[in-house]
């Protein structure tokens, strides 16, 4: 028994393991994703063998991780069970809600606010994601994707066309009329957008602007909306997300069509609860 490692490193690889990446162990543990990565280190230490092989901006298992994965998996199910058989269920099992924080933001806050205005017994989850890695079916009752919809095992309901345009504070929104006054001021690139601004500049006519403009690349577009709010340059968004903002105006009428939209999507072998299925008609609903 003195060589079991701490349950919460155990868990953390279990984690990591099932959804390859730290990120997604994270949000499905409550904690951060350095917290992961830290629990899976000390781990590694105490075994004496590498578990994870780390790429940029993903995770492998190792032989030795892919040979101990089912042992652990099987532990944890063992714990769920025996818990599930001793104790029953608990009806107080919160829905948990994966997205990116601008649609948290932007989006999905005034509609949470109805939502509990309508049903307060019911416990939500929410929890964050920024790369399409931080996705997936386990940890989250319901997410909200950005993509193309090619995604297996889940089902998903499409919010709709997605339409990107040019944004920033109202001030600097006095200094454009048409394209071509972008010259010399800061565009501001989100990270990871099928369609960013030299397809906005392409469809506006102006595609050899963007080398006349200065640049500012963020890794996620909460960021991109704060600079532009701030007369930090000018950001592209989807016209959707403009609905709560009263910090950012369209200076430009031109918006160009993204071949990427957001999505409705959970797991589709997974048992749905009541309480999830509450969550997931109501956003369904607030999409029309």
């Amino acid at each position: 028994m003195s060589q079991l490692p701490p349950l919460l490193w155990l868990q953390a690889f279990e984690s990591a393991a099932r959804t390859l990446s730290f990120t997604a162990a994270g949000n499905e543990l409550g904690v951060t994703q350095a917290a992961i990565s830290q629990r899976v280190r000390l781990l590694e230490d105490r075994v004496g063998q590498k578990l994870f092989v780390r790429h940029a901006r993903s995770l492998t298992l190792t032989p030795a991780g892919q040979a101990w994965l089912p042992s652990i998996h099987d532990a944890f199910t063992r714990i769920s069970e025996g818990t599930l058989e001793v104790f029953g269920s608990t009806s107080e099992q919160p829905v948990t809600l994966r997205t990116t924080p601008v649609i948290q933001q932007s989006w999905l806050a005034p509609r949470l606010i109805a939502f509990h205005r309508a049903y307060p017994h019911v416990a939500l989850r929410l929890v964050s994601a920024i790369w399409p890695d931080d996705f997936g079916p386990e940890g989250a009752d319901i997410e909200i994707r950005y993509g193309k919809g090619e995604w297996s095992g889940v089902e998903m309901q499409s919010l709709g066309k997605e339409r990107l345009l040019p944004v920033c504070s109202p001030a600097l929104a006095k200094q454009l009329s048409i394209p071509t006054d972008l010259t010399g001021h800061t565009l501001l690139h989100a990270a990871g957008f099928g369609i960013g601004w030299p397809g906005w500049l392409q469809e506006a006519g102006v595609a050899h602007l963007e080398a006349q403009c200065r640049s500012l690349t963020c890794d996620n577009q909460v960021m991109t909306l704060a600079l532009a709010s701030q007369d930090g340059g000018i950001a592209l968004t989807h016209l959707r997300l403009l609905e709560q903002r009263t910090d950012l105006v369209a200076p430009f009428k031109l918006s160009v069509l993204s071949d990427e939209q957001f999505w409705l999507v959970r797991p589709s072998r997974r048992q749905v609860g009541e309480d999830a299925a509450l969550v997931w008609q109501w956003l369904r609903n607030s999409m029309r």
